[in-house]
């Protein structure tokens, strides 16, 4: 699961802070960060419209995405399936 999120988002701070306490709560890394404001092409390319944004990739080929982080509880129900 990619992050993508900017320095410059306060949304963004609070949607990493809840990443990483799934994080710790599993014992695992499950998510890579991306700054969108260094890989702009990358972004436009696989079509990010706003950040927070959470990708979730399996073999090279995007899946899903998210671009609500109302609460940890929420994250696990939309990402529990990707976190197993």
């Amino acid at each position: 699961m990619v992050f993508v999120n900017s320095p410059f988002c306060g949304t963004c701070k609070v949607a990493r802070r809840m990443l990483e306490y799934i994080e710790e709560t599993l014992e695992q890394d499950k998510f890579y960060e991306l700054n969108a404001t260094l890989a702009p092409d990358w972004v436009q390319a696989h079509e990010v419209t706003s950040v927070p944004c959470l990708m979730v990739f399996r073999q090279g080929e995007l899946k899903d995405r998210l671009y609500t982080f109302h609460s940890v509880p929420y994250l696990l129900k939309e990402m529990g399936p990707y976190l197993v």
